[in-house]
């Protein structure tokens, strides 16, 4: 299944557009295709950003260059402000709060154990949205919810975490200082697993992924999540959709 890039869309068409793969998902790596250079004339599909710190930050960043309206936010506004200073119109500072309201699909990038406050803060405005799931549970940082989540799998335990959203776990695996360095590189493309149970959040985000300059790989549903979390052979690292696939023992 490859997924391709049209012209210019509103965001209604966008968002409407993952309704085309209403027939089924096939759960192995979805080729880059045809992509639109620089990605500039993509859907203008608004993200906010919750969690603008080295992942949120950099992916939120890309996806201006692509030409997205992106609503960065943090707790202090002050290193956010910086950020955007140089990325143009596109780019917006507001409160965690802010972003919910403002995003049509938002990408959560927090410590794990700010998720249930932020379930609950945000629920109004989360509710029945694309959310990105980058976060990866710690037992050292959060406590006894991580080592619960990791068990579970943070595919079944973000859910329980965020209700009411339609969850992908993605962008979880790739270390940081990759997600800059290595996004829309030539060649062979770092790619991306994702796993949702939300066939046209699927569908969003690997056009997202793409857009970053990533290649996506979907691996499954939710409960598959646990397949590329932390501590598994794939986490970590930036592999190709090959090495991936390889890794992750699924087909071409």
């Amino acid at each position: 299944m490859k997924a391709t890039v049209g012209g210019k869309r509103s965001r209604r068409e966008f968002l409407e557009a993952a309704g085309a793969i209403a027939a089924g998902v096939v759960f192995a790596s979805i080729p880059v295709g045809a992509r639109k250079a620089g990605g500039a004339e993509g859907a203008d599909v608004k993200i906010g950003v919750i969690g603008s710190g080295r992942i949120g930050g950099t992916l939120g960043a890309l996806w201006v260059k692509a030409g997205h309206e992106v609503m960065f936010s943090a707790r202090d506004l002050d290193p956010v402000q910086k950020l955007i200073a140089g990325l143009g119109t596109r780019a917006h500072a507001g409160t965690p709060q802010e972003a919910a309201a403002f995003g049509d699909v938002i990408l959560i990038s927090v410590p794990y154990g700010a998720l249930p406050q932020l379930g609950r803060d945000l629920a109004g405005d989360l509710t029945g949205k694309v959310v990105l799931d980058t976060c990866n549970p710690s037992p050292g940082r959060d406590g006894e919810m991580a080592v619960a989540a990791r068990a579970k799998g943070t595919g079944v335990a973000s859910p329980e975490l965020l209700p009411g959203v339609r969850l992908v776990r993605a962008f979880n695996t790739v270390p940081a200082g990759a997600l800059r360095s290595e996004a829309n590189r030539t060649g062979d493309r770092v790619a991306i697993p994702l796993a949702g149970d939300d066939e046209a959040a699927l569908k969003i985000a690997v056009r997202l992924v793409e857009e970053a300059g990533f290649e996506p790989v979907v691996v499954g549903t939710l409960a598959r999540a646990k397949e590329f979390d932390t501590g598994t052979p794939v986490y970590g690292k930036a592999l190709t959709a090959l090495e991936l696939r390889q890794g992750l023992g699924i087909g071409s």
